[in-house]
C-alpha cells in the first residue's frame, strides 16, 4: 500500500516555475514507477511525466517537454515535477501516481494522490 500528497501547487504568471512534490508513505515506494498527470476542467485525465524507480529514466508527454523536470528521492521517498515556462494552458490539477511498471497509461498506476491545482495567468 502506497498513500500519495501532493503540495507545491498554486497561481503562478505565464513563464514562471512552480516545484511539485509528492510525499509517499510506505516502505516499498522505492520499488515503483512514478508519474504526473494533469487534469484540466472538462477534459480527460492526461500524462505529463514518468520515472522509473531507480530514477534512471525518465519519460515525457510532448506538451510539457523541455519545460517539466521528474526527479525522485528514495531516501525521502518523494517525487518532485519543476515546471518552468508555464503557460496557461498548463492550468490544471495535478496528480502524482505509483505503478508497478513504468508507463504512461493511467491504467497502470495503482495508486494516486488527491491532486494539487496549478493555475497559469495570461
Amino acid at each position: 500500500q502506497v498513500q500519495l500528497v501532493e503540495s507545491g501547487g498554486g497561481l503562478v504568471q505565464a513563464g514562471g516555475s512552480l516545484r511539485l512534490s509528492c510525499a509517499a508513505s510506505g516502505r516499498t515506494f522505492s520499488s515503483y514507477a512514478m508519474g504526473w498527470f494533469r487534469q484540466a476542467p472538462e477534459k480527460e485525465r492526461e500524462f505529463v511525466a514518468a520515472i522509473t524507480w531507480s530514477g534512471g529514466s525518465t519519460h515525457y508527454a510532448d506538451s510539457t517537454k523541455g519545460r517539466f523536470t521528474i526527479s525522485r528521492d528514495n531516501a525521502k521517498n518523494t517525487v518532485y515535477l519543476q515546471m518552468s515556462s508555464l503557460k496557461p494552458e498548463d492550468t490544471a490539477i495535478y496528480y502524482c501516481a505509483a505503478s508497478p511498471s513504468y508507463s504512461y497509461s493511467p491504467r497502470t498506476y495503482h495508486y494516486w494522490g488527491q491532486g494539487t491545482q496549478v493555475t497559469v495567468s495570461s
